[in-house]
């Protein structure tokens, strides 16, 4: 009976874990264009995007773009278009970074020039929760499926508990 038990908080915290995400959005760097070189020089144009939307803790940010790369820095090294040591760094395409905690994330390419032509962006995590912005690019059906994910996680936990304790 006591091994059950330790399964059984080992599955609960999992769910839970997912739970709270489930409530978390996934964001598309740049909307429909994505992460690419802006067309004139702009050094604002990815900050405007992100000014128009609300991150908060464990928000997802996806990066899709071809022939580049995506790192996170500090802010001096944001601010020099440059970086030896970055905090992260992929070059996949299709890069999902998650907004682990508050603050101010620092993004920037990691291929020479495309910088210094307004590939960069600073986000903002907020402490507390608060509602998304209309501009966000997460559909309605991936909330349904997070929602529905979350309710089917609890559900699990529920037949697990009475199976132990019956």
């Amino acid at each position: 009976m006591g091994s059950s038990k330790v399964i059984l908080c080992l599955v609960f915290l999992l769910c839970s874990v997912n739970f709270f995400r489930a409530f978390a959005t996934e964001f598309n760097v740049g909307g429909d264009k994505g992460w690419v070189v802006p067309t004139e020089k702009d050094d604002q144009l990815y900050n405007q995007w992100a000014g128009k939307n609300r991150f908060k803790i464990n928000d997802t940010l996806r990066f899709e773009y071809k022939r580049d790369s995506v790192l996170v820095v500090t802010k001096e090294e944001y601010e020099k278009c440059k970086s030896s040591r970055p905090i992260f760094f992929s070059n996949n395409g299709k890069t999902i970074y998650i907004l682990e905690e508050s603050g101010l994330y620092y993004f920037i390419s990691g291929v020479s020039g495309h910088c210094e032509r307004g590939l960069k962006m600073i986000i903002k995590v907020l402490e507390s929760a608060t509602p998304q912005s209309a501009n966000h690019t997460s559909s309605p059906t991936v909330a349904a499926a997070n929602v529905a994910n979350a309710i089917h996680g609890m559900m699990l936990v529920g037949v697990l508990i009475v199976g132990v304790f019956m």
